[in-house]
Parts: structure tokens; C-alpha cells; sequence
């Protein structure tokens, strides 16, 4: 049996159609596929040099583009590291989850993660560097991270992996995330002059400087995945291996992570499947970071979960068809502890290929933070500190800056719309412009419609629960 008949059959989905087992007997090999997952921490399209980039070079996640499938718009669920990280693993989305959707939460046992299921199936499966993550594994009531218990390194995992089992591995980098070492990437030879500089944030050499420490930990992170892959290819199992790459939020930048603007969610992301699968591919189609949960389970010849809103993208993969999704769906709620009464930061948003359509459902609140301080994490403490951010605050009041700094901090209006073809990175609300009434309003009515059939408690009982929800982090000081 060929590998591209494997996935023909994982892609229609069920075990029976794959002609496979759930696990190996009498000493026989199993020929379901093993699946690899490298995730970054607070990496953002497209800077990777498979997605254009012109400063960063990512040699691992380009192989992983070009041996399989490139995808240019995957989204995560939650601009925020528990809620995207928790979506992923159960495929579902984030209010879904309880206190799952505030970060340094509880994810209970209840939201059932993949890899658990994938064990449950008779694969191997293990977890290095950060998996579910901040939030207390032992409160929620598990034994072990979602993610899949611990081991110190892939190639630890290797040694102990049956070679008549499938197996599962999460890997878990905990880069780009800050703090950065200042001017380090300039020191490692990134060119300044090479970068391009988002327009929301100043084009100030502080900030090209910012950018490029920030670029120097992806490109680590990405040297990390390389070192895993020629582990992998050393093992001989790398034939019969999904690989996948991605991140779990944007890059942590004002008005980048914690926001649903796609500076915030837009992912890069790349998918090869083993020997027979397509390679080459670039897929322009909307994907959900919530459908790596199904589609992994339907590579192992498994039903996703009936509560699972991702679907499997194991067509993309194969070549068997489209998906012609119109829409993916993103939300947030509270992030750090950032408004007094830690209070969150509700939004709900819509991201077509053409448009992002975004409800602030409490405009009345500071979307980036509280602009006093109120704790150890300054002000406007939904924005990671960073060279980028004092400079912002720092010249408020300066023509040039001032904008950027309202962009990134003041009060938003309830409803917010954006024509991405024209403005990708969402800078001109159209929310109120009549030419776009009847976009907004089909946006506002799918929204709803899927809030409802999804049971957002926003839209049946919005009673600010994930306000009340205990922070499970180090003691934050008023």
C-alpha cells in the first residue's frame, strides 16, 4: 500500500476506508503514520524565507514547505499562548473551553487533547519544551501537559519510541518569545535595512533593531527544527512522518499579540506528509490552527470528536479537493492581568479572504491594558515590554508616533471592519463607512450564527464568566 493511497483513504476519513489498523499485532509493523509537531512561541507570518521574507532565513520550515504544503493563510483561534495552544490540541474553539480561553488558566480533563486520543490509539507519544502552556496542569485536574507526557529531548523520545508503533511528538520551542538579548540580532549580521517594518509600528532604527532580535530567536527556533529533522532522518522512520510546522500567536509587538488583527493570528505554517504526499504546494485556502486535532486523527484512521469545531484539512494535503471555506473564526479574552479587577478584553472576529470583521463586545475597556500602572507588568500590560513598546509610550505625544500609539492602545469601537486586499494590515475601519454597510451586516449575521451554533456563552449568557476565572500565575502585586 502507497502512501498516497493512505491518505486518499485517511482523507475520506474512517478506518475501515484507510485499510488500517488501530494498532500493530503479533510483532507486525504499523503503517500509520508517525506525526511530528514543531511549535514556536509568538512567531508571525510571513516572516519565514519560504513565505518572502527578506531578512530571515529558515532553511528547516522552508525543506518543510517544499518536500509538502506551504499554507499562506492559517490562522490560530486566540491570539493568546493558553487559548491557542488549548484550541490546537482539542480542536475546538477557545470559549468553548471554560477557562481554557483566558490565559494562565485551567484546561479541564474533560476537553479531550489529541495526543490523549492518539495514545488511546495505540501511538507512542511524548512532549519536549512547552506544550499547554502558562496555566496549572495539576488544577486542571490532569496527571500530565495535554501536549503528552515529558521528555528532555526528541532524540531521548527517539531511543525510547517501539519501532512497530506509530508515534506522536510535540515540540515545544519557547522562542521567539521575549525577553531578547538588545541589538542581538544586529550582532549576528541581520541587515536593518532589510526589514519591513510593519506600518503600524514607527520605522525608528529602535524598532528595525527590535525586529531583527526578534527575527534572530525564529531563525534559532527554526535551527532547532533542523537539528530534530536530521534526527528524524537518522532514525529511518522520517518516510512515514507528518511534519508539521507552525506558531501558536503573532509576534510580540503592539498591536501584534493579544490582538485579532492578523499581525496577531496569521500564522506561517507547513505540513509535509511522508513519502507520496504532494510536495511543492502552496495553499491559499483558510485554514484554523483547530484543524490539526482532526486532521492528525484522521491520519491515524480516527473520528475527530463530535465536539470538535476544526475539520481535518487532509484534502489540502492529498490533492483531493478543496475545502472552499469561507470564513475562519478568532477570539480573545483575558490575557495578562492587565485592567483593574483583571478584567478581560472580550473579541469575537470573522477573517474572510477578503475581509477581517471584528466585535469588541466591552469597548468601554483599554484593549491593550489599563494605561496606569497597576502591577509589576507597567501599563498597557497586554503589550509585552519590549524597545518597540517604550518608544511608543515614550513619544505619545509626537506627530508620526502618536498615531501608532493610539492604534495600539486607545478605546476601540464595538464593531471594527477592514478590506484586507487593500489595507492587510488593517489600519482604516470601514465599520462605519456605507459603501460597506452590507458587508458588515452578512459578517455580523454569520458571526452570530456561529456563536450560536457553537454555544458562545457571549451571545447565549454574557456574564463576563472568564472575569471570574482564578489566574493561575505568579502572584501579581496591585
Amino acid at each position: 500500500m502507497t502512501r498516497r493511497t493512505l491518505l486518499a483513504g485517511a482523507a475520506a476519513g474512517g478506518l475501515a476506508a484507510c485499510g488500517l489498523t488501530t494498532h500493530s499485532h503479533g510483532g507486525s509493523s504499523d503503517e500509520r503514520p508517525n506525526i511530528l509537531l514543531a511549535i514556536a512561541d509568538d512567531w508571525s507570518w510571513p516572516h519565514a524565507s519560504a513565505c518572502g521574507d527578506p531578512v530571515i532565513a529558515t532553511p528547516a520550515f522552508d525543506r518543510v514547505a517544499r518536500e509538502g504544503v506551504l499554507f499562506t493563510h492559517a490562522f490560530t483561534a486566540a491570539p493568546t499562548c493558553t487559548a491557542s495552544r488549548g484550541s490546537l490540541l482539542t480542536g475546538q474553539a477557545p470559549h468553548r473551553l471554560a477557562e481554557g480561553a483566558n490565559l494562565h488558566s485551567i484546561l479541564r480533563p474533560e476537553f479531550r487533547s489529541f495526543p490523549d486520543l492518539l495514545e488511546e490509539a495505540g501511538y507512542f507519544v511524548g512532549c519536549t519544551g512547552k506544550g499547554w502552556s502558562p496555566g496549572s496542569v495539576e488544577k486542571s485536574g490532569r496527571t500530565r501537559n495535554p501536549a503528552g507526557p515529558g521528555f528532555k529531548s526528541f532524540a531521548r523520545f527517539l531511543e525510547q519510541a517501539p519501532k512497530d508503533r506509530p508515534f506522536f511528538f510535540w515540540f515545544g520551542s519557547h522562542l521567539p518569545h521575549r525577553p531578547y538579548e538588545q541589538g542581538s540580532g544586529a550582532r549576528a549580521g541581520l541587515d536593518p535595512a532589510k526589514v519591513r517594518v510593519p506600518p503600524f509600528l514607527p520605522d525608528d532604527p529602535a524598532v528595525r533593531s527590535d525586529l531583527l532580535d526578534y527575527y534572530l530567536e525564529a531563525r534559532r527556533f527554526d535551527e532547532s527544527v533542523g537539528d530534530i529533522l536530521a534526527q528524524l532522518d537518522a532514525s529511518g522512520r522520517a518516510s512515514n512522518t507528518i511534519v508539521a510546522v507552525t506558531s501558536d500567536n503573532g509576534l510580540p509587538f503592539p498591536r501584534a499579540k493579544a490582538n485579532v488583527y492578523d499581525a496577531g493570528t496569521r500564522e506561517p505554517l507547513a505540513i509535509r506528509w511522508p513519502s507520496g504526499g504532494l510536495s511543492g504546494k502552496v495553499s491559499n485556502e483558510l485554514v484554523s490552527l483547530t484543524d490539526l486535532a482532526p486532521t492528525f486523527l484522521r491520519a491515524a484512521g480516527l473520528e475527530p470528536l463530535p465536539a470538535m469545531t476544526g475539520q481535518s484539512i487532509l484534502p489540502l494535503i492529498s490533492g483531493s479537493g478543496p475545502l472552499n471555506r469561507e470564513m475562519v473564526f478568532i477570539e480573545r479574552e483575558r490575557h495578562a492581568f492587565a485592567r483593574r479587577g483583571n478584567l478581560s478584553y472580550p473579541c469575537r472576529a470573522i477573517r474572510t479572504r477578503e475581509f477581517l470583521y471584528i466585535r469588541n463586545l466591552r469597548p468601554g475597556r483599554w484593549p491593550a491594558g489599563d494605561p496606569e500602572k497597576l502591577n509589576d507588568l507597567g501599563p498597557f500590560s497586554d503589550i509585552d515590554s519590549s524597545p518597540t513598546k517604550r518608544l511608543l509610550l515614550e513619544g505619545r505625544t509626537k506627530p508620526g508616533i502618536r498615531e501608532l500609539c493610539e492604534l495600539a492602545t486607545a478605546k476601540r469601537p464595538a464593531e471594527e471592519l477592514y478590506h484586507v486586499a487593500n489595507d492587510p494590515w488593517q489600519m482604516n475601519n470601514l465599520a462605519v463607512d456605507s459603501q460597506y454597510s452590507a458587508i458588515r451586516n452578512r459578517l455580523r449575521a454569520k458571526l452570530d450564527e456561529w456563536l450560536t451554533t457553537t454555544a458562545d456563552p457571549r451571545i447565549l449568557n454574557d456574564d463576563d464568566r472568564w472575569d471570574k476565572y482564578e489566574y493561575h500565575s505568579a502572584k501579581v502585586s496591585l
